[in-house]
C-alpha cells in the first residue's frame, strides 16, 4: 500500500519490481508488529533494501505519523548519523543543542516507522543511536538493513536468504528465482520468452546463481548478447577462478590484496562475487575502468561530474555518456529520473565495492578521491557565484542533490588537509546551511574546518562568517558577533573590500538581534554606504534588513521601505529570489507599521511562496509570523489562530521558537492573546489545532479550512509555546 497524501512519509519510489518474496514480506511484517527493533540481515545483493521498502509500505497505515526512510549509503562519517535523521524527517532544527538530542525529542511523543538503510558501514554507531532513540520515543519502531545485526538486547534479526531455485525443469514455473531471471531478460530482450529447449539452461542458470537477486539481475542484463545456453557454458568455469588465482587488473583484484594493510575484501557471496566478476570481463578496458573510477561517488551523480572526476587521456571524456549508457544497460549502473535538473545515476553498493576493490588495485585511489575533491570545490564555487541570480533554484536542487558527495568531498578535505580547502569548500557553501535548512551540519563542518586552519586568510575570514551566519539562524546572536572582529582583521590585513562587508554586516545582524539598535545602525549604514554608488550583493543584502529594522523600529518607515526597494530592485536585476523574499517580508512589516494591511498581507504571502519555493522553514515560517499579525490587525481572529498553528508547525520542527529580535516575538504573543479573546480558548484552539495540522504543501494552507491535514494528536493542545498563559 502505498502513502495518500493525507499520511507522512518519505518512501522512495519503486523502480523495478519486486519478485516473490510472499512469504518474507508476511514474516518480517509481523516482526515489525511485534519488536521495536527488526535487523533485516543477509548477503549483499539478497535483496534487503527493495523488501524493506515494501515491508515499510505494508506497515505504513499502522503508524499515525508515517513511515520515514534514512538512506545510508553515502554517509561515510558516523558523527554525521543524526543529522541524516533529522534530514530525512520534517524536522529542520536550528538550536544547538546535541542533533541526536533534538531527534529524540521530535520522536518522544509520536508514533512512526524509521527505515535505517544500509546500516553495515556504520553499525556501532547506528546501535547507539537507535538504543538511545528507543528509549526516549516508546511510539518508535525502527527497520534496518545491514550486513550484521546491530547487537543491542532488544534487537529481533530476520536473516533474508537468496530466492529458492528450482531442483529440475518440472518445478521451474513456480520457481521465484526463474521468475525474475525471466522478468529481468524481457526488460533486456523485449519479447524474452523461455522455449522447451532452453528450459533446463534456465534452470542451470539460475541455479548457478544460487537465486541471489543482484547476481540473477546482472546476468539477465547479458543476455541480449550472451545466449542463455552459452551464458550457463561459461559461468561455471569462473566460480573458483575469480578472486582464488592469480589475476590481472582487467579481470579484478588479486588474491595478494587481501593480505595487503588496509585492504578488505569485501563478504560477497560466491554466486555474487563469481556473477560481478563475469560481468566485469564481458566488460570493455573502458567501461571497467569507468566503473571502477565512478566508485569515488557517494550517492548519486550526474554526467557532468563523471566526465570531471573520471575522464583523462584513458578515459577520453566524450566517451563517457556513451559508456555509462552501457553500464547502466548491464545493470552495473541505475538511471534516476531526474524531471527538475540533469539525469542521475547510481550504482548499487555491492557494485560500487567492488569497483572501489579494483580502484585500489590500479593504485588510483587516492588520485580520483582527490579529482573529486577539486571537482566539488569548484562546484561549490560556482554555486555561489550563481546563488546570487536567475539560477538560484536550480543551484538549490543541484546542490541537494549533490549533498552526500559534498559531503564525501568536506570529509576528505578535513582528513588530508591541502592548502584552504576545507575553509573555502564549507565556505562557499553558506548559502546551503544558511539558506535552505542545513544549518548544524553547516556548524558541524565549519567548526572543524576553522579549527584545522588556524591562519588568517581570506578563505578563512569567509568561513568565519559563513559559521557566524549559521550560528545566526541557530539563535545564537552574540556568538556570531564574536566571529565578526577577526574577519574585520583579515579584510584590513589582505585590502579585500567584500570581507570588510562581510565582518561589518555580521556584526549588525548580531547586534540588532541582541537589542543594540545604535551599534546595528551604524554598522549597517557603512555596509550600504559603500555600495551606494553600485550593485547591492550578499551580504550587503542583509545590511540592508538590519537597516530597514532600525528604521521600523524607529518609525521611520518610509526611509526603512526606501532601502527595502533598493534591495528588491537589485535583486529583482540579478533574478534573485531568496533575498528578495526576505525583502518583501521586511516590507510587510513596514506596511503594517503604516496599517496598511491588504499590502502587508500580500507582501508576507509572497515571501512565504518564494520561502516554500526553497524550503526554507526559517523563512516560511516568520513569514507566516507576519501574516498573522497582518490577520489579527484586520480583525480576523480565525485566520490569525489558523495562521499561528501553521506558522507552529514550523517552529517546531526548527526547534528553535525564540530565533528572531525582540519586537517579532513580543508581536506573536500579542496576536495570539487578541485572537484568543475574540474566539474564546475552545474555538481557538480547535482553529489553532486546524491550522497546525495543515499541510504546508496544500494547494492554499493560508486559508482557514483549506488545506489537507497531517495527524492531529502531536498538535500542541493549547496554542504556541511561547504564548503567555
Amino acid at each position: 500500500m502505498e502513502p495518500t497524501e493525507q499520511r507522512p512519509g518519505n518512501l522512495p519510489a519503486e523502480t523495478t519490481s519486486m519478485v516473490g518474496r510472499s512469504v518474507e514480506l508476511e514474516q518480517l511484517e509481523r516482526l515489525c508488529r511485534r519488536s521495536r527493533l527488526v535487523t533485516l540481515t543477509g548477503v549483499g545483493g539478497v535483496g534487503k533494501s527493495r523488501l524493506a521498502r515494501r515491508t515499510a509500505a505494508g506497515l505504513w497505515p499502522r503508524f499515525r505519523d508515517g513511515v520515514w526512510w534514512v538512506e545510508l549509503t553515502g554517509l561515510r562519517e558516523g558523527a554525521l548519523l543524526a543529522y541524516s535523521i533529522a534530514e530525512a524527517l520534517p524536522l529542520a532544527d536550528q538550536s544547538t543543542r546535541p542533533m541526536l538530542d533534538v531527534v529524540a525529542d521530535y520522536l518522544a511523543e509520536r508514533e512512526l516507522l524509521l527505515v535505517l538503510d544500509t546500516c553495515e558501514h556504520l553499525a556501532e554507531t547506528c546501535a547507539m543511536a537507535v538504543e538511545a532513540l528507543l528509549r526516549a520515543a516508546p511510539g518508535l519502531r525502527i527497520l534496518a538493513t545491514s550486513r550484521r545485526r546491530l547487537g543491542l538486547v532488544v534487537e529481533e534479526v530476520f536473516t533474508l536468504e537468496p530466492l529458492p531455485v528450482p531442483r529440475g525443469r518440472e518445478d521451474m514455473d513456480a520457481s521465484e528465482a526463474v521468475t525474475l531471471l525471466v522478468e529481468r531478460a524481457a526488460e533486456t530482450v523485449p519479447g524474452f520468452t523461455v522455449s522447451a529447449a532452453d528450459r533446463a539452461d534456465v534452470v542451470h542458470l539460475s541455479q548457478l546463481l544460487e537465486g541471489l537477486p543482484l547476481a540473477i539481475e546482472l546476468a539477465a542484463a547479458r543476455l541480449g548478447e550472451i545466449p542463455v545456453g552459452e551464458l550457463v557454458e561459461r559461468l561455471p568455469d569462473r566460480f573458483g577462478v575469480l578472486h582464488d588465482a592469480d589475476e590481472t587488473p582487467d579481470a579484478g583484484p588479486s588474491p595478494a590484496s587481501r593480505s595487503r594493510p588496509g585492504r578488505e575484501t569485501p563478504p560477497w557471496h560466491r554466486a555474487l562475487r563469481t556473477t560481478i566478476g563475469w560481468s566485469h570481463e564481458l566488460c570493455t578496458p573502458a567501461e571497467r575502468l569507468l566503473w571502477a573510477r565512478l566508485s569515488v561517488f557517494a550517492g548519486s551523480f550526474d554526467t557532468e561530474a563523471a566526465v570531471a572526476v573520471c575522464a583523462d587521456e584513458h578515459l577520453p571524456g566524450h566517451d563517457i555518456p556513451r559508456l555509462l549508457g552501457v553500464l547502466v544497460d548491464n545493470s552495473v549502473a541505475n538511471w534516476l529520473p531526474s524531471p527538475e535538473g540533469p539525469e542521475r545515476f547510481r550504482m548499487l553498493d555491492t557494485l560500487r565495492e567492488y569497483g572501489a576493490h579494483w580502484l585500489r588495485e590500479l593504485g588510483e585511489e587516492d588520485r580520483l578521491r582527490h579529482r573529486h575533491l577539486d571537482y566539488y570545490r569548484a562546484f561549490a564555487h560556482r554555486a555561489d557565484s550563481g546563488w546570487l541570480g536567475p539560477e538560484q533554484l536550480t543551484w538549490y536542487a543541484r546542490t541537494a542533490s549533490e549533498h552526500a558527495n559534498l559531503r564525501a568531498a568536506l570529509d576528505l578535505s578535513l582528513l588530508r588537509p591541502e592548502g584552504h580547502a576545507a575553509l573555502e569548500l564549507a565556505g562557499n557553501l553558506w548559502f546551503f546551511w544558511h539558506a535552505c535548512g542545513f544549518p548544524r551540519e553547516g556548524e558541524y563542518y565549519l567548526a572543524q574546518a576553522i579549527a584545522a586552519d588556524p591562519e588568517p586568510c581570506p578563505e578563512r575570514a569567509k568561513a568565519l562568517w559563513a559559521e557566524g551566519m549559521v550560528l545566526v539562524t541557530l539563535g545564537e546572536p552574540a556568538a556570531a558577533g564574536a566571529r565578526a572582529p577577526e574577519i574585520a582583521a583579515t579584510a584590513a590585513g589582505f585590502g579585500c573590500a567584500a570581507t570588510a562587508d562581510r565582518a561589518d554586516t555580521l556584526a549588525s545582524i548580531a547586534a540588532v538581534m541582541l537589542g543594540d539598535h545604535a551599534r546595528a545602525a551604524t554598522l549597517s549604514q557603512a555596509v550600504l554606504d559603500r555600495h551606494r554608488c553600485s550593485p547591492l550583493a550578499q551580504p550587503a543584502h542583509s545590511a540592508g534588513f538590519v537597516r530597514s529594522l532600525v528604521y521600523i523600529g524607529e518609525g521611520r518607515i518610509d526611509e526603512a521601505v526606501a532601502v527595502m526597494e533598493h534591495v528588491r530592485a537589485d535583486c529583482d536585476r540579478h533574478g534573485e529570489q531568496w533575498s528578495r523574499a526576505f525583502a518583501d517580508y521586511m516590507c510587510a512589516r513596514a506596511e503594517l507599521a503604516r496599517g496598511r494591511v491588504q499590502a502587508a498581507f500580500e507582501h508576507g504571502r509572497a515571501s512565504w511562496v518564494a520561502k516554500r519555493r526553497l524550503d526554507d522553514s526559517l523563512g516560511m515560517a516568520i513569514a507566516l509570523d507576519v501574516l498573522g499579525a497582518a490577520a489579527a490587525a484586520a480583525g480576523d481572529a480565525r485566520q490569525t489562530a489558523h495562521l499561528l498553528g501553521l506558522a507552529q508547525q514550523l517552529w517546531d520542527t526548527l526547534g528553535a521558537p525564540q530565533i528572531g529580535v525582540a519586537e517579532w516575538i513580543a508581536t506573536r504573543r500579542t496576536c495570539e492573546e487578541q485572537a484568543r479573546l475574540a474566539l474564546g480558548d475552545d474555538v481557538y484552539t480547535t482553529v489553532f489545532q486546524e491550522g497546525y495540522r495543515t499541510r504546508q504543501d496544500a494547494p492554499d494552507p493560508l486559508v482557514p479550512g483549506s488545506g489537507a491535514t497531517l495527524p492531529s494528536a502531536n498538535s500542541p493542545p493549547y496554542g504556541p509555546p511561547w504564548a503567555g498563559r
